[in-house]
């Protein structure tokens, strides 16, 4: 459980007052990488033994992924009973980003539980967008979400998250001034500090055009289509959101009443378009970072998309890409038809933003229905590549 040693000796580094970010820890010399505040979170990982340490995060990210197949379930406009919960959750620990997430030690689950569950409770909920905050202070990238709750005009929302977020930062300044100026002025922008961006563990879209050009420092090769690709994606996932309610809206004029009950799978594309675009255009996503294939799973199965639903599965269950030449810097040097196996993961997300693409078309007006109890559903197209993933 690598990262989850590293948690600890953040959390060591906050109780001793030694430099957050001046050490290294295990055989692979890992830093510390995330803002101060999430160090300060980590301080009671110092108070037990470190074997005790382990199992008590093996079973917390045990009950945190049954915690996240249910607000997989809720998100696609489903329960899940007890029996069907404890299955589908035995099932979800063979996917890749989910076993690595067990094995790390990461905090991956932590995170996509605070922001599913945010984001799917009803609108006007008391602090609905603190959770979210919260989750982008300790990581990030869930930031993202911010920028969807605005395009889609819930202010509200938007600004609770936003006053979260930067209580974290004002949190981790009171308690770490020196290692808060050192982050957000420094640190923040050393990606290499994560680690190298062309190896076949990162599964964002840097890492895969590193790769296809042999470059380790992709430079605008990355960053520009990647900033086209935000947008694009930030734009569909906002399309998607509108889309379901001028279909809600037109079922409500067809049955000349008006629908107020709320359901949590009506956002469901637009939550699942933002969590694969951040995904991609995050310079670094290791493949424990794609846990957001559970709730894609979920959304897959409550539309009947039985047969993409299990080719996604397979593609996450495959770890295609630890079959491939990936010791010292042979991930640069892979031949032409190996490079879809070393990328699986950014090839679906980039599938899955084409298909939206084209379910979102101007002359169509609302998303495709497919059933009764699933008010819209998004054509995704099936991407043909692999899977895998790990940590160096």
């Amino acid at each position: 459980m690598a990262d989850l040693l590293v948690y600890r000796a953040e959390g060591e580094a906050v109780a001793h007052g030694s430099d957050l970010y001046g050490f290294t820890v295990t055989e692979w010399r890992l830093p510390a990488t995330y803002p101060p505040f999430a160090a300060v979170l980590f301080v009671p990982t110092t108070w037990i033994p470190v074997p005790a340490l382990k199992a008590a995060f093996l079973a917390g990210n045990a009950l945190l992924l049954a915690c996240l197949v249910a607000l997989s379930a809720r998100l696609a406009g489903r329960t899940a009973p007890l029996p069907v919960l404890c299955t589908a959750t035995a099932l979800t620990l063979w996917l890749e980003p989910v076993f690595q997430t067990l094995l790390f030690g990461q905090i991956n689950l932590a995170i996509t539980c605070l922001v599913l569950w945010d984001l799917t409770r009803p609108p006007g909920a008391r602090a609905k967008g603190l959770a979210l905050g919260i989750a982008a202070g300790v990581k990030l990238t869930p930031a993202i979400f911010i920028a969807y709750l605005l395009l889609t005009a819930r202010r509200k929302e938007a600004g609770v998250a936003t006053a979260s977020f930067a209580g974290t930062a004002l949190l981790g300044a009171l308690f770490l001034p020196t290692a808060t100026m050192d982050f957000w002025t420094r640190r923040l922008f050393e990606t290499g500090r994560v680690g190298k961006a062309w190896i076949v563990d990162n599964q964002s879209l840097q890492g895969l055009i590193a790769r296809a050009t042999g470059a380790e420092a992709p430079g605008l090769a990355w960053s520009l289509p990647a900033a086209v690709l935000a947008a694009t994606g930030l734009w569909l996932a906002t399309r998607a959101h509108r889309a379901h309610r001028a279909d809600r809206a037109d079922r409500a004029d067809r049955t000349h009443r008006t629908d107020r009950t709320h359901r949590a799978d009506g956002d469901r594309w637009g939550i699942l378009l933002t969590a694969f675009t951040a995904l991609l255009v995050s310079p670094i996503s290791w493949s424990h970072h794609w846990v957001w294939c559970v709730p894609l799973l979920a959304v897959l199965l409550a539309e009947t998309r039985t047969a993409l639903a299990l080719t996604t599965a397979a593609l996450f269950t495959a770890r295609t890409m630890w079959l491939l030449p990936h010791q010292g810097d042979r991930d640069l040097h892979l031949p032409w038809w190996q490079q879809p196996f070393a990328a699986p993961y950014p090839l679906l997300g980039l599938a899955l933003l084409a298909g939206a693409a084209v379910a979102l078309r101007p002359r169509s007006h609302a998303l495709p229905e497919t059933q009764p109890s699933a008010p819209s559903a998004l054509s995704v197209p099936s991407a043909r590549s692999s899977s895998a993933s790990t940590m160096r």
